[in-house]
């Protein structure tokens, strides 16, 4: 009888299914074949993929309202059609999740985590690993450390004291105390702090902590490989391993390299490098299964012998980003999510082992803030805000923790009951973490200054510190003859950053580059030689009134106005130049492109600069020459960034070469609406007024206007007598001499004032500078 019990278990496991030959992949109708078109395998793939992904956004799009991340959508869309939801129901189990199809949407699904943690790989930036600083190094190992010092003991003494069954805690504990870094990348994108400080610093020790969970990670599955197969075959997978990483560093990352040598600067990667890569992918990923390693850790290892970034990184990135973003890591992560078996975590018979989890949950979590926390305070200075803020950020759970926990459970170490358990845990990590992180950091506060950064306010013949942006090298020239026209001598000089904003493409990592202009003429980096050689021409032919320096910043567009103020706070800097989102042909006066990114960022940098700022539209007048004569107009009407405005242009009249109009516009009613406001635009034109300014080659005109119209009028018919034409934004002031205008405005960002001037009906090449003073007071 005792000998019988095996084979009546293994009878008992054993389940029958029957399958057709040859497979049938395409329907041919339901009235041809009465099983219906489900039967078949690309009918149904095709309805698994629309009740998935249709499941996902029904979620999303109400949740996503209150800042719930994507993973919550994809858990939940999960659980609705797995074994804890519609799955329970035969029928509609039995409709479109066969058994024979839960094959192909698993490997669909795992093909396209695959493909992600090969594109994590490929974004991932190396060079940070040795340009980390001490304070990112010590809370990235710290991070991971001291959480497995702590929870470790705690889930052996749960086991052995409390739950019988409780084996798989240690590992359970261990998967707690990881930082991924796709994780913590992704939270801080979604959060908008990705090139913030604290995002910075989180980024550089994710990348820290995750080398080396994965260099653990590779301990553990060798080790435990090793107790289930004999020692020659360990050994022979550990030398695979080590021939593998040989192979990857010294042949694979220089063909790499190659290739980028091969593309010239500004072409595509060839279609057959690509292929060339992506047969790679497949071959490193066959090779890591043969050595006892899962697949993606092929697929990762290969991902990082990519240059991140143009011209191949981004390529890539760009081939397979939307796809797998989109389609197949959605499908991936419900697919993880199905197979929890929610029904059982708050049951009696698991109750033990849900509070046990959560036990050793929150015990990793308090562990690894304390571990970020306390050194940042005591050691470091750091705001307790800020290093709390940044402990959370290093808990923070999202999709490879679910795909960590998904594989643990295909190894057999706990059933789907205790995934359920994890997935939960992992779901309420991921919801409450972002808001918290949110209440805990503001990074605009530190644009909040109390000292007054305009140049209304700066005493005179003082250093002019500007801060100019281009989303193009040949965006350098419009500065340039700005510059030129701002009168940059030893008794005014002018201290120039020139930020050049790119996109972040091909990588996951913003990076912040700073050129030293006196050790070297080109960056290393291509991104910017254009800008460096020109400001370096600039600088030469100002010797002694202008020093020119030039930084590139390489950013998500919506982060882009993070980097120009942070910039502009450390630089001190009191104006900077923006460019006007239209772009014309300086010949015809045709338009020629309208980038909407760069007019949000523009609106970013209005609501968060901490100095004044000048929006440039440049249609070409303002030429490159610094001998001939250049026509400056200011249009005033009273207010703070008018009286900005002619600071600036006063600033600007003491070149000989420049003759500047200021055109003071009068209402016909004197309507005193601002005793001070007046008495300071009084004060402000007085001297322009009278003629003691100080310059031969300044005129004032004063013109009475009744409306918004007849200032409208008045304002074309100066368009086409001057190179710039500079005005205030006065944003939120009304008055009769703009009544009418301000409702026909297309571009709120220039003021009423700066959209009639860059109307694409205006028949003038005259520059404009729509100049806003400081508001962060």
């Amino acid at each position: 009888m005792a000998d019988s019990k095996p084979d009546q278990v293994s009878e008992e496991r054993q389940q029958l299914f029957c399958s057709e030959l040859p497979p049938k992949v395409n329907s041919f109708g339901y009235w041809v074949w009465k099983k219906g078109p489900l039967k078949h395998s690309l009918p149904l793939l095709q309805m698994q993929m629309i009740f998935i992904l249709g499941a996902i956004h029904m979620f999303h799009s109400g949740l996503k309202r209150f800042g719930v991340p994507m993973l919550i959508s994809e858990i939940l869309a999960g659980i609705l059609l797995g074994q804890s939801g519609l799955g329970r129901i035969d029928e509609v189990s039995q409709m479109f999740m066969t058994v024979d199809s839960q094959h192909i949407i698993g490997t669909l699904g795992i093909f396209g985590y695959t493909l992600f943690m090969f594109l994590i790989g490929v974004k991932m930036d190396m060079s940070m690993i040795s340009t980390t600083g001490k304070k990112a190094l010590v809370v990235g190992i710290l991070s991971l450390v001291a959480p497995l010092i702590i929870t470790l003991p705690v889930a052996v003494v749960l086991w052995q004291a409390w739950v019988d069954n409780g084996s798989y805690f240690p590992y359970i504990a261990a998967t707690h105390c990881l930082t991924p870094f796709p994780v913590i990348a992704s939270l801080l994108a979604d959060l908008k702090i990705l090139n913030s400080e604290l995002g910075r610093l989180a980024l550089s020790s994710a990348i820290v902590s995750d080398l080396f969970s994965i260099f653990l990670t590779i301990a553990t599955i060798v080790a435990k490989t090793g107790g289930q197969v004999s020692k020659e075959r360990a050994m022979i997978n550990m030398i695979s391993a080590v021939v593998f990483l040989l192979v990857v560093v010294y042949v694979l990352r220089p063909a790499m390299f190659w290739v980028v040598a091969q593309t010239p600067e500004g072409r595509p990667v060839k279609n057959a490098y690509l292929y060339a890569i992506i047969l790679g992918l497949f071959f490193c990923g066959l090779s890591s299964d043969f050595f006892g390693q899962y697949s993606i850790f092929g697929a990762f290892i290969f991902g990082l012998t990519v240059p991140d970034g143009p011209p191949l990184g981004s390529a890539l990135v760009e081939k397979l980003e939307s796809l797998l973003s989109l389609v197949l890591m959605p499908i991936f992560m419900v697919t993880c999510a199905m197979r929890a078996n929610l029904w059982w975590v708050f049951s009696r018979e698991m109750l033990d082992d849900a509070l046990a989890n959560f036990i050793i949950l929150f015990v990793s979590l308090i562990a690894k803030v304390g571990a970020c926390y306390i050194p940042l305070v005591r050691y470091c200075n750091m705001a307790r805000k800020d290093a709390l803020a940044l402990g959370l950020i290093m808990c923070a759970k999202g999709n490879v923790n679910v795909a960590t926990q998904s594989f643990v459970k295909d190894s057999g170490l706990y059933d789907d009951k205790v995934f359920g358990i994890l997935l939960a845990g992992t779901a309420l990590n991921a919801g409450f973490v972002p808001f918290l992180v949110k209440k805990l950091y503001d990074p605009s506060r530190k644009y909040a200054g109390y000292q007054k950064r305009n140049i209304m306010h700066c005493k005179p013949n003082s250093e002019l510190r500007i801060l100019a942006c281009v989303h193009e090298q040949d965006g350098v020239t419009s500065i340039i003859n700005l510059l030129n026209a701002s009168n940059p001598n030893r008794d005014n000089p002018i201290s120039i950053y020139v930020l050049h904003l790119i996109e972040l493409v091909g990588r996951a990592s913003p990076v912040f580059i700073s050129h030293d202009m006196q050790k070297r003429t080109v960056s290393n980096h291509s991104y910017s030689e254009h800008i460096i050689l020109a400001m370096n021409r600039y600088q030469r032919s100002h010797e002694g009134g202008a020093t020119a320096h030039v930084f590139t910043a390489i950013s998500p567009p919506k982060l882009m106005h993070e980097d120009t103020c942070t910039l502009a706070l450390n630089k001190l800097a009191v104006f900077i130049v923006i460019p006007f989102h239209r772009k014309w042909n300086y010949i015809s006066g045709s338009l020629e492109s309208d980038e909407q990114r760069i007019r949000n960022f523009n609106c970013c940098v209005l609501d968060m600069a901490p100095c004044s700022i000048g929006i440039l539209v440049d249609r070409g007048k303002l030429g490159p020459s610094a001998s001939k004569s250049v026509f400056i107009a200011v249009i005033f009407l009273g207010g703070n960034d008018d009286r900005e405005s002619l600071a600036y242009a006063t600033r600007m009249a003491s070149g000989a070469n420049v003759s500047l109009t200021v055109a003071h516009l009068l209402p016909m009613e004197d309507k005193k609406t601002n005793g001070w406001e007046n008495i300071l635009d009084d004060e402000s034109i007085k001297d322009i007024k009278h003629g003691s300014v100080g310059f031969e080659r300044v005129n004032y005109i004063q013109k009475v206007v009744k409306d918004g119209a007849q200032t409208a009028l008045a304002v074309r018919s100066m368009a086409s007598e001057f190179d710039l034409i500079i005005v205030g934004r006065r944003q939120g002031l009304e008055s009769s001499l703009t009544s009418g205008l301000t409702e026909w405005s297309e571009y709120p960002e220039l003021g009423t004032l700066g959209d009639l001037l860059a109307a694409s009906d205006l028949e003038s090449n005259a520059s404009v500078l729509v100049v806003q003073q400081q508001r962060k007071l």
